[in-house]
């Protein structure tokens, strides 16, 4: 249901060329963001790069040194004005469950609740119910799992019907197959209650696995932000390609907009003449065929022109196999992964192709 006064192109969340500084070193820099009710934005980028900063700043808990914070379109912080965090409507998750360890599960949750006995006791029990942990209600914390514990924390800031959640790493303590199951849990449940979510997060896969939108942070700035199938096929630079996967870069002089590669010529607009341009590519993106007497397969406009390669190692990586490749044109190595097992002999020689329509080509920096 639409809250009164806010319209559907209100945003949650928004914020405004927000700067914080530390020590004279600008931690976040000049970031402004909307996050829409219901949507799952994730600030994605290295340690130190300014995520936890910004949120900080949305929850009240650190004063920004400029620009301006909206809940539903109403200004909540300035550098004059500011609401305290517990009057922005904002649930909190932290990688750190920070459970009361001497409350039960249900007073936990109920942590911070208005309203009559009957009301808490009614929301409570709402809530572990959609996260199937009543059975634990009147539980301590410690006799729980890691990823029951979470569910709780979760519970405990969906209690009071918060419009936005910040979440900053809240999975990065549960194992890898725990943690798929509670992600998908997790969001299924903010979807439900129409919050809007602010996630970080370091890892490119939970980025993808969760946002509707991804922004993508390098040193204090946001240097790309769109869906992620964009942020994946049309990254800004080589460092934001490099960021989701493994990359294959090839180094190359421009002459009359062009690059000669081992793998034919890329167009290069708008570079000059005698600058150097990468072409980037990412392993899964590579093609091999075996060399037949020494005849290379016909070239095609998709894959371009092929190159002979001799195999320097093959690794089985459980669903793929890497094999790492060194170029005959100019003694370079490249790496491939193919599906399934395949290990060819060192020294095999190989024809690699690649595929052109998902080159990267960018001014070398």
């Amino acid at each position: 249901m639409q809250e009164a006064g806010v319209s559907e192109q209100t945003p949650r969340l928004e914020i405004r060329n927000l700067t914080r500084s530390f020590n004279g070193r600008r931690v976040v820099d000049d970031v402004s963001l909307r996050v829409m009710p219901g949507q799952v934005t994730c600030l994605l980028g290295p340690s130190g790069c300014g995520k936890s900063t910004t949120l900080r700043s949305i929850a009240g808990v650190d004063m920004q040194d400029s620009g301006e914070i909206y809940i539903d379109g109403n200004l909540i912080c300035d550098t004059v004005y500011r609401v305290p965090p517990e009057g922005r409507s904002v649930g909190l998750m932290f990688q750190d469950f920070a459970l009361f360890p001497h409350l039960s599960v249900a007073d936990n949750v109920a942590f911070g609740l208005k309203g009559s006995r009957a009301e808490k006791r009614a929301r409570v029990e709402e809530l572990l119910k959609r996260v199937d942990l009543l059975r634990f209600i009147d539980e301590f914390p410690h006799n729980l799992s890691g990823g029951e514990q979470q569910r709780v924390a979760l519970a405990r800031a969906l209690a009071p019907r918060p419009g936005i959640m910040l979440m900053d790493e809240p999975f990065s303590g549960l194992d890898n197959r725990l943690r798929d199951d509670i992600r998908d849990e997790t969001l299924a449940v903010l979807k439900e209650e129409g919050t809007a979510v602010l996630l970080v997060t370091h890892e490119p896969e939970e980025a993808m696995r969760m946002a509707d939108e991804i922004a993508l942070m390098r040193h204090g700035k946001i240097v790309q932000q769109g869906a992620p199938y964009n942020i994946y096929n049309a990254p800004v630079d080589r460092k934001a390609a490099a960021f989701f996967s493994d990359i294959n870069v090839f180094r190359s002089p421009v002459n009359g907009l062009l690059a000669d590669t081992a793998f034919g010529q890329f167009m290069a607009p708008a570079v000059p003449d005698g600058a150097e341009v990468d072409i980037v590519i990412r392993p899964q993106h590579i093609k091999i065929d075996f060399d037949r007497n020494g005849h290379p397969p016909a070239p095609t406009p998709e894959n371009g022109v092929p190159a002979r390669a001799f195999v320097q190692r093959a690794r089985f990586m459980g669903s793929e196999s890497l094999i790492e490749f060194r170029l005959e044109f100019d003694g370079s190595l490249i790496r491939a992964t193919v599906p399934g097992v395949f290990l060819p002999k060192a020294e095999t020689p190989m024809w690699v192709m690649i595929r052109r329509d998902r080159c990267f080509v960018f001014p070398t920096r």
